[in-house]
């Protein structure tokens, strides 16, 4: 009986809710037409208590979601003709719709333009993009004015300070004698401006100040003077022939001097001056010297030529002046492995790449650089000594002033050997290796302020 009960009042809820909802047609004679087919399937009830014998096996609860899922499904049937009716209203709407959008962004502008003072503060920040735009030329501009020498005089800070601290020590309130003209030349020494140069700075300044009452400034001034008349006649830069295509440049040095990366710095300002620029890995005994070459060649734009390590390191040589003469480059600079000085097999080595490059062009190489380690103080005569007999050296490239005291070596290797002080380098940065400028050497040395 409850099964029939059940079974029942279903389909009678479901003809009610058929006879609500056919009402709403009622109006027009076809859907009357339509209203009396139900009626027919609702009086057999005997066929409905066999189908809903089925769902009470699922449970109540199954049976209760299914007839709220039947109780939806009209009402969407319901919902989809009026949906149809007004389906040309939506996009009337949706016409309109854009028209209260258009008029939206109208009224933004009026309030922008109405603060007076929020159009001038968009016109100050202008010049200041426009400033922030030169900003990158200005960064390669600094380093050759006053950021240069500020971070000259940076790098020679330990020198700097070893001498200063040293002079103001021995010249303070006290008269230039004998004693103190000792003292001052024992400083100068242990400062790595060497014997010579010690001797003829301070007989120099006794000269002119014997027996007088000298401040430490008055000392600074004239050391540096001295400094400046010694390094001066060096201090010329690299310059590359034009007539030559290409210009050769061989770059020599111990290990660790810092030769892969001078090549890469000197290659970035001739490419800045507009020169074509060809780099050749010949330290072929360390992977990471190739590997390194080739990265400065991406980031200047120039071709390196290289070869498997362990390779030939003259024949390496022979191929790019070849290479660099068939595409006329300016300049071809050729990296080289490092070697001690002495050594004499790796020393010969070196000279064999000098031989076979003259087969090609008997006049390269044209300019052989030497470079230096500051650190390594009075050794580097000995390096200068040995490479200059070896493979003709004919200019020095100082670097890592910044990591040592012994910045006054610069002095004594010009006051000894004459050889033309290119460049140096007192820093990792790209701006830190510059021309060599002797007065601003001097000064900085000295703890003095440069113009």
């Amino acid at each position: 009986m409850i099964l029939r009960w059940f079974g029942r009042k279903k389909p009678e809820e479901d003809s009610r809710q058929d006879e609500a909802l056919n009402p709403a047609p009622q109006p027009s004679p076809e859907p009357d037409a339509l209203t009396p087919q139900p009626e027919p399937d609702a009086e057999p009830p005997a066929a409905d208590p066999a189908s809903p014998e089925e769902p009470v096996k699922k449970g109540w609860f199954s049976r209760f979601t299914e007839g709220l899922t039947k109780t939806e499904e009209p009402r969407k049937e319901d919902a989809l003709p009026p949906e149809t009716e007004p389906a040309p209203v939506p996009p009337e709407t949706a016409a309109p719709a854009p028209d209260p959008v258009i008029p939206e962004p109208t009224p933004e502008p009026p309030p922008v333009a109405e603060p007076a003072g929020e159009p001038i503060a968009t016109l100050e920040p202008e010049p200041e993009a426009e400033d922030a735009e030169p900003l990158p030329a200005l960064e390669e501009a600094p380093p050759t004015k006053k950021g240069w020498f500020s971070r000259l005089k940076e790098g020679l800070a330990k020198s700097s300070s070893k001498l200063t601290d040293g002079i103001t020590g021995i010249f303070t309130k006290r008269k230039l004698d004998d004693e103190a003209l000792e003292e001052l030349e024992d400083l100068l020494i242990t400062a790595d401006l060497g014997p010579a140069t010690a001797a003829k700075v301070t007989a120099e300044l006794a000269r002119t100040r014997f027996g007088k009452e000298v401040s430490p400034e008055e000392v600074k001034a004239t050391l540096a003077a001295e400094v400046t008349k010694i390094v001066g006649p060096v201090a010329k830069p690299l310059v590359i022939d034009p007539a030559l295509k290409p210009h050769v440049i061989l770059v020599v040095g111990v290990n660790g001097t810092g030769k892969t990366t001078t090549i890469g710095k000197l290659a970035r300002q001739f490419r800045a001056e507009g020169k074509t620029v060809m780099l050749a890995a010949g330290d072929t005994f360390r992977a990471a010297a190739v590997s390194q070459l080739k990265i400065w060649g991406e980031r200047t734009g120039c071709p390196v030529v290289s070869r498997d390590t362990g390779a030939d390191a003259a024949g390496l040589a022979y191929d790019a002046v070849e290479r660099a003469r068939a595409e006329a480059v300016d300049v071809l600079l050729i990296d080289t492995a490092g070697r001690l000085q002495n050594k004499a097999g790796l020393m010969d080595e070196l000279r064999k790449i000098v031989r076979v490059i003259k087969k090609v062009d008997e006049t390269a190489p044209h300019t052989t650089l030497l470079t230096l380690d500051a650190t390594t103080g009075q050794n580097a005569h000995s390096q200068v000594e040995i490479f200059r007999d070896m493979v003709s050296v004919n200019g020095l490239i100082l670097t890592k002033l910044d990591g040592s005291a012994r910045g006054g070596v610069l002095v004594s290797l010009a006051e000894k050997f004459k050889l033309p002080v290119h460049a140096i380098g007192v820093g990792e940065g790209v701006y830190d290796l510059r021309p060599f400028d002797a007065e601003a050497f001097a000064k900085s040395l000295m703890g003095l302020e440069t113009n």
